[in-house]
């Protein structure tokens, strides 16, 4: 079998690929260090596979959503979970990568994700967000010390957001 014929898992496409390169870039743009060990600086940066390989599998969990407005219809979806994300709210990536990014809280809690969204989006970033958010199966928890951050393309534009925690618990 030629690696061209070999499927791709759904967080190694080239388009997944590129999105893991925009987290982590505008990341340290955002915070001024690196999201990874591994960062991006141009002389540290891993090849972009291998960054998109340390990010699915990082123990932080990161989530990102296209740059849909906050406030219109079910507002962005979700474009990028990590291993990480993806066993803390007990999904696939086929069944979280596309869900409208609202729905990882309970309907009670999105007023308040909505504003800690729209602050970041103010301000570029923000650090130390806390809030409650929902698995699918409907158990809650707790997130504390969350970064999150505007995701920018190649021409310095808005396209998203994104998040990155470590500490949570169970609620």
């Amino acid at each position: 079998m030629t690696p061209t014929a070999i499927n791709e898992s759904a967080w190694l496409t080239p388009e997944t690929i590129g999105l893991v390169g925009r987290i982590a870039a505008s990341h340290e743009r955002a915070f001024g260090r690196p999201l990874l060990a591994c960062g991006v600086a141009a002389d540290l940066a891993p090849e972009p596979r291998l960054l998109a390989q340390e990010l699915f599998a990082a123990e932080i969990v990161v989530l990102a959503h296209d740059g849909a407005p906050l406030d219109q219809g079910e507002g962005p979806r979700l474009t990028y979970a990590n291993r990480s994300a993806l066993r803390l709210w007990r999904r696939s990536w086929a069944a979280m990568v596309g869900l409208p990014s609202s729905r990882t809280a309970e309907p009670a809690e999105r007023a308040a994700r909505q504003q800690a969204l729209s602050a970041a989006q103010q301000l570029e970033a923000i650090r130390d967000y806390s809030g409650i958010r929902i698995d699918s199966q409907g158990r809650r928890f707790a997130i504390t010390g969350a970064r999150i951050w505007t995701l920018v393309d190649a021409h310095d534009q808005p396209c998203g957001q994104a998040a990155a925690f470590g500490d949570w618990h169970w609620l």
